[in-house]
């Protein structure tokens, strides 16, 4: 019997464990000597790293995807993007699916986990079209992009290259085959390309909103009332991240002198661009360590808020920054609870949303720092790094591949702890029967 089938194991572990052995699955698939372009493969830790940054579809790595791995190295890479971006659960309830095997109610519990929903009931039947969509997305991803690609790298070539980018985009990945030419150079060669941007963006957007909020737009359409607060606070919040983000860099960062060989309409672009990708995608169209402090601080920020739950992308989720925010407007407001679009927001999320706020930051400064104070980079630099690694973002200032082991092996704990969950986390590891009946007694402490 599978372990994921056994009833003596918490869907928070199956989950935590699933990826886990993927990600070393990854990694002796890529030690193989021929899954690199030169003799002897790849080592372990190299191997290691790039599997864990695929797996949890963050981006960040110590060679070049395009000039280091061979065909099978990308392949496999691109395996443990899909795998791991729509979740390993999910994956393997779809071969169940398609296998014609009976999925019991332990199944479906784990499942339920896995995608964030709200009930067992449907969950197969979300399964199957959460599958649906996603290679309906990614395929006219592929065909939208292939249009571009061919006729500049040959047929052949050129729809590899769509099918890798599309992927990667709607999974939230970052990984680019860009870089046979210029090196780690991701998406900089199409900073002025319309078709090339506006695709990746959709596929980064649409892949990072969430399956729930997918289900929603199928079912109500433009009927945005009849959502679920979730979806309503999910589009909400990331639209405002975007709208912030755009701004920034086109109203200051782009009108700085290091770009000044951009033009108006490359500048345009680059700005929307560089709002989206720190939504845990990891692509770039400009090279960010020309970026000023303020625009490298910003991209943080915007990193360290990762995708929605239930959705291709990891990090510290957008329902859990809205819940925070209407929070304290309750506060300002002198409310007892937090409420929007009519609904009053449960205690318990607001307990969780602190919790897992609390836990990142925690992780992301303790990684900066210990990443600054071994390798002796700028703490600028290691913060960038940890909050990529965290956020599964991807974006990198060029430290990953210059860091020290123990740099790396921090860098590969914050990428497994962003993907998995704070939440599945810590259920995972600790005991406990839920609430219990009996209360201490009250009494006020003061804060502010």
């Amino acid at each position: 019997m599978p372990f994921w089938k056994s009833e003596r194991v918490s869907p928070a572990r199956v989950i935590i464990f699933g990826f886990l052995l993927l990600i070393l699955l990854g990694t002796a698939a890529l030690m193989l000597p021929f899954s690199t372009r030169g003799q002897g493969g790849a080592s372990f830790f190299d191997a290691l790293f790039t599997a864990t940054s695929a797996t949890c579809v963050t981006g960040l790595v110590v060679h070049d995807t395009a000039s280091y791995w061979s065909g099978f190295g990308q392949l496999v890479i691109l395996f443990l993007i899909q795998v791991g971006g729509m979740g390993v659960v999910t994956m393997a309830v779809a071969i169940s699916i398609f296998s014609g095997k009976r999925i019991g109610l332990k199944q479906r519990w784990v499942m339920q986990e896995s995608i964030s929903a709200p009930q067992v009931g449907g969950i197969v039947r979300m399964t199957g079209f959460i599958l649906k969509a996603a290679f309906i997305m990614e395929g006219v991803g592929a065909v939208l992009l292939a249009l571009r690609f061919c006729p500049r790298m040959g047929l052949w070539r050129g729809l590899w290259y769509a099918v890798f980018h599309a992927v990667s985009a709607f999974c939230n990945a970052g990984f680019d085959l860009m870089g046979r030419d210029v090196p780690f150079s991701s998406l900089t060669g199409y900073v002025g390309d319309p078709a090339v941007n506006v695709v990746v963006i959709l596929l980064i957007v649409i892949g990072g909103l969430g399956f729930l909020t997918w289900q929603d737009a199928a079912v109500h359409r433009l009927r945005c009332k009849e959502y679920r607060l979730q979806s309503k606070l999910i589009l909400v919040t990331t639209a405002a991240l975007l709208l912030f983000g755009f701004f920034f860099f086109l109203l200051y960062e782009f009108r700085l002198p290091q770009w000044v060989s951009l033009s108006s309409g490359e500048k345009l672009l680059a700005a929307l661009f560089q709002s989206v990708t720190p939504r845990t995608a990891g692509f770039n169209t400009v090279d960010l360590a020309r970026m000023s402090e303020a625009g490298q601080l910003v991209t943080i920020l915007l990193m360290l808020t990762g995708g929605s739950p239930g959705s291709t992308a990891g990090g510290f989720k957008t329902t859990t920054l809205a819940v925070l925010l209407l929070s304290a407007a309750a506060v300002f407001r002198r409310r007892r609870s937090a409420q929007c679009f009519g609904r009053r927001v449960q205690d318990s999320a607001l307990q969780s949303a602190c919790a897992i706020f609390l836990l990142y930051i925690l992780l992301f400064l303790t990684g900066g720092i210990l990443i600054c104070c071994i390798d002796a980079v700028p703490l600028m630099d290691a913060l960038f790094e940890a909050a990529s690694a965290i956020g599964t973002v991807g974006l990198s200032l060029g430290g990953s591949a210059r860091f020290s082991a123990a740099s790396r092996m921090i860098l590969i704990f914050l990428m497994y702890f962003g993907r998995v969950g704070g939440l599945t986390m810590i259920y995972a590891f600790t005991a406990g029967n839920g609430t219990s009946a009996s209360q201490f007694p009250q009494e006020p402490v003061t804060v502010g």
